[in-house]
């Protein structure tokens, strides 16, 4: 089984609820990230090839996130 990040979330009543990502889910935000930072810089530059890989890898990093989704829903389902 691949590693998982926890996340905490506070919810306004102080109640703490816990959030598995999975590891994909994480690498795939921060894919998307990047994607968009080279994408902004290729515009700004005029740079088209630039711009063509932030694109690529903002698509990259939505596939890769969905895996994440993907194998988090089958572990919840496995451990019912």
């Amino acid at each position: 089984m691949e590693p998982t990040l926890p996340m905490r979330i506070v919810r306004s009543n102080n109640q703490h609820k816990e959030l598995i990502m999975h590891k994909d889910q994480v690498a795939g935000a921060a894919k998307q990230a990047s994607g968009a930072v080279k994408e902004a810089v290729g515009k700004v530059t005029d740079n088209p090839k630039l711009k063509v890989e932030g694109k690529l890898d903002q698509a990259e990093g939505k596939v890769q996130s969905k895996a994440g989704e993907v194998k988090d829903k089958l572990r919840d389902a496995l451990k019912r």
